[in-house]
């Protein structure tokens, strides 16, 4: 099976999705995000595979969206240049296929190394477990951007509110430990071990019997929804979009990309404008 944008291999009952644009630090483009739901596809329907495993390529898991393309129509279908156009592009790529693992039958593992941040943290926490190597970092930036999170707001669902709100309202990182203390992470190991402990969970779990894996996957994530999971995710959507046309995000998003020569010195310039020393 060819892709353009990622890599999908079989191993026994374990079947691999490889992000594969480390060149850009597997930032998502249209064409990458169709080709991760159509593999997803792919599992789902294969009656060998019981586990997927989620990776990037290189030193990063995902840098988030390809801000160089954004809003990442490349590869992608079209969509009309205003709000209504945004809102039904963004539910579809940025929303229903980034859920995509969540509600499948089968689990999903995440392996991160590297930066996790932004589209890349919704696409680790809509997977089952994640398996993070020590140098991993987690985060969601783009309040710096004049944004509201991000599409999938599982943030108060995989740590704790107090914990959700410092990492939003400050733009700023957690590492692997504080992933893992906060239990956001299921197991941090070295780096160099990272695909071989992550390969060790999934084929363990692969050996258990696939239909009750499915359900257990299923009544747990039923659970969550009688929580009002599904719910809290619907409405923040709608805010998000909203969010994106206020002069805050035109300017800090938009405009200021615009002048910046390239997408790296725009978030360098981003990541200054709000740093902890810029006000000392």
């Amino acid at each position: 099976m060819k892709f353009e944008t990622i890599l999908y291999e079989k191993k026994g009952g374990v079947a691999k999705i490889t992000m594969n644009r480390p060149e850009v630090r597997n930032a998502q483009n249209g064409r990458m995000i169709e080709e991760m739901h159509e593999a997803y596809q792919v599992a789902e329907k294969d009656q060998e595979v019981k586990v997927v495993i989620l990776a990037g390529a290189g030193p990063t898991f995902c840098s988030g969206h390809d801000l160089k393309t954004y809003p990442v129509e490349e590869g992608a279908l079209f969509r009309a240049a205003n709000t209504e156009g945004k809102w039904e592009y963004e539910k579809e790529y940025f929303y229903e296929k980034t859920l995509k693992p969540w509600r499948m039958k089968k689990p999903v593992i995440a392996q991160v190394q590297g930066h996790c941040v932004a589209a890349g943290f919704m696409l680790a926490n809509m997977c089952d477990l994640i398996v993070a190597a020590d140098n991993a970092q987690f985060g969601d930036p783009v309040v710096r951007m004049g944004a509201a999170a991000v599409e999938v707001f599982c943030h108060p669902w995989v740590l704790p509110p107090r914990i959700a709100k410092e990492l939003l309202l400050t733009g700023n990182l957690l590492n692997a430990e504080q992933a893992l203390q906060f239990g956001m992470v299921n197991k941090v190991v070295p780096l160099e071990q990272l695909e071989e402990e992550t390969l060790a969970m999934a084929e363990h779990i692969a050996k258990m019997p696939s239909f009750a894996v499915g359900m257990i996957k299923h009544s747990i994530n039923r659970t969550m929804d009688i929580m009002g999971f599904s719910n809290s995710l619907n409405a923040h959507f709608d805010t998000h979009i909203l969010v994106h046309r206020t002069d805050e995000a035109l300017t800090l998003l938009d405009a200021n990309r615009e002048k910046a020569g390239s997408v790296k010195q725009f978030i360098q310039s981003r990541d200054e404008q709000f740093s902890e020393n810029s006000n000392k």
